[in-house]
């Protein structure tokens, strides 16, 4: 039982002609965006994307979703995937590189939902490290403001790539690994207010559903 495909696929009905979508990041919204795909052909619904990477961007084209920009359209509907979703529907995201522009595009939609299996579904944030964009040249002082913070944070480093993982912003991702996050919604503030950091992974007070592909079907948050 593939319980991304389901959460993908669920989320794609909620898609109606003449939306703008908000085109996530990652392997759960890899079958929203397909699904969307296929009822653009069978359907011959009439949308426009904005993707959140390249990688959403080159899935779109693949599937003849035409793509647009925030600054020509708003966005009805954001689909999404998360690393970690708290009962609060907070989440920490990023594991792709992507939660800069993933957390413009979803926090200017009319409506949010995210789509994750169960594995996703956590009572407290805190398992998955905290990706923190930075500019490169205040990587250093990044890294000892993060460990002053208590964490752990660590330069993410490519696969397949020597060195740092190099975002599509041009930047570098710090992943920072805290004992626990006790307040998602001020620790999301706080890494923000690091000179240098562009973005954290953390995402609160944004989501509007979350679609978990279960063993037992499909739950909603």
């Amino acid at each position: 039982m593939n319980l991304k495909l389901n959460a993908g696929y669920a989320a794609a009905e909620l898609v109606k002609d003449g939306q703008v979508l908000g085109l996530g990041t990652g392997s759960t919204t890899h079958y929203f965006i397909e699904k969307v795909g296929q009822r653009v052909k069978e359907e011959e619904l009439e949308l426009f994307g904005i993707p959140t990477s390249y990688q959403s961007f080159l899935l779109a084209k693949k599937w003849n979703i035409p793509c647009t920009t925030l600054n020509e359209y708003s966005i009805d509907l954001a689909v999404d995937g998360a690393d970690e979703v708290d009962p609060q529907k907070n989440l920490v995201k990023g594991g792709g590189a992507a939660h800069t522009l993933e957390k413009i595009v979803d926090y200017s939609a009319k409506e949010l939902v995210i789509i994750a299996d169960e594995s996703k579904e956590v009572e407290k944030l805190g398992a998955f490290p905290v990706p923190v964009e930075v500019i490169k040249e205040a990587t250093q002082p990044v890294i000892s403001a993060l460990t002053d913070m208590g964490a752990e944070p660590v330069i993410r480093m490519g696969v397949q790539k020597d060195g740092p993982v190099i975002t599509d912003n041009g930047n570098f991702i710090i992943d920072a690994k805290f004992p626990t996050i006790d307040s998602p919604v001020d620790m999301e503030i706080e890494l923000n207010t690091i000179p240098g950091v562009v973005e954290n992974g953390i995402f609160t007070e944004m989501v509007d559903k979350v679609i978990f592909g279960t063993k037992n079907g499909l739950k909603e948050l």
